[in-house]
């Protein structure tokens, strides 16, 4: 039986399985990351790798990657974690050596949209977005049946749209208004620190390490006046959002993915304030993944190696 190996490198883990074509995961394998560097994520992968090959279930063909940043999936390049972590690194070929497999990688989002591309949305549909709102918030965007790359291996950076709110908080990208600033994991909690002076009898609690739970906001919302801003703010800025990229590309559906957005509490609020007129033309609506969103993105990581050894990647 031939598999594919996947590689889904996360803030906080390095995740691995081996796929099947059917996208049955036949096992898998979760080695702890935390903040590394490329250099340091590419020891990781390689050695992980290594360990994880020795005792395979079938016959691995080849290994994909899904990971953060900015991703040549051509070049098997890895450019960037972020402008401010710049390393470019042939990945690819450097896994390839430590492997004997051909490896194919690409960035993580792009990676969960392409997994939603080979066994979700895309047995119904040639046309959707795949938009996670997590830590960050980023889309894929596929079109005719292909995954949008763009001229730099940038497209889908949709956090960073204008999210039609008043100024608020900087960005890294330079605006005070965007979309990711205000409705990600990341942009609640700072939000939220932000605001907590004027909400002096608040119920939330702001931890000293890490950042506050979006669950916890969102539970809070219904009696917590500052749950109640940083909830709606959130909605509208992602209801925004949702809109501004049907009228851009015109999906038949927008699958959402995510840890803010996993339980459907922020889904529900986000969909009462989109536009009929906007949404008419989206058939399959605004619906949260049916993929376990655990695992998409080594299901991603793993349709990279598929796709890659069929020369579609």
């Amino acid at each position: 039986m031939e598999t594919c190996i996947g590689m889904d490198l996360g803030g906080t883990k390095l995740l691995l399985g081996e796929v099947d074509e059917n996208g049955k995961i036949l096992r898998e394998m979760t080695v702890p990351s935390g903040a590394l560097s490329q250099q340091e994520a590419l020891v990781l992968m390689r050695e992980s790798l290594a360990a994880f090959l020795a005792q395979p279930v079938g016959s691995p063909a080849a290994v994909g990657i899904g990971l953060v940043g900015r991703v040549d999936s051509r070049s098997g390049t890895w450019f960037e974690i972020d402008r401010e972590r710049t390393e470019p690194t042939p990945l690819c070929r450097l896994i390839t050596e430590g492997s004997a497999l051909p490896c194919f990688a690409d960035n993580d989002v792009r990676s969960a949209a392409r997994a939603e591309l080979c066994f979700g949305e895309g047995q119904r549909s040639r046309d959707f977005v795949y938009l996670n709102v997590g830590t960050g918030i980023a889309a894929g965007i596929v079109i005719g049946g292909r995954l949008l790359r763009g001229a730099h291996c940038n497209a889908g950076e949709l956090g960073h749209s204008s999210s039609g709110l008043s100024p608020g908080l900087p960005c890294v990208c330079g605006r005070t208004d965007c979309v990711e600033a205000i409705a990600s994991g990341l942009g609640l909690d700072r939000c939220a620190r932000r605001l907590l002076p004027e909400y002096p009898e608040s119920a939330l609690s702001l931890p000293v390490e890490g950042r506050v739970s979006a669950g916890e906001i969102f539970r809070l919302s219904g009696e917590d006046p500052l749950c109640a801003r940083l909830t709606e703010q959130a909605a509208t800025a992602l209801a925004n959002l949702i809109m501004n990229v049907v009228r851009f590309c015109d999906p038949d559906c927008v699958v959402l993915g995510g840890g803010v957005v996993a339980d459907g509490f922020l889904l529900r609020r986000v969909k009462e304030k989109l536009g009929k007129h906007t949404m008419r033309f989206v058939s399959g609506g605004v619906r949260l993944t049916e993929l376990d969103g655990r695992r998409i993105g080594l299901l991603g990581a793993a349709c990279n190696a598929m796709e890659g050894m069929r020369g579609s990647l």
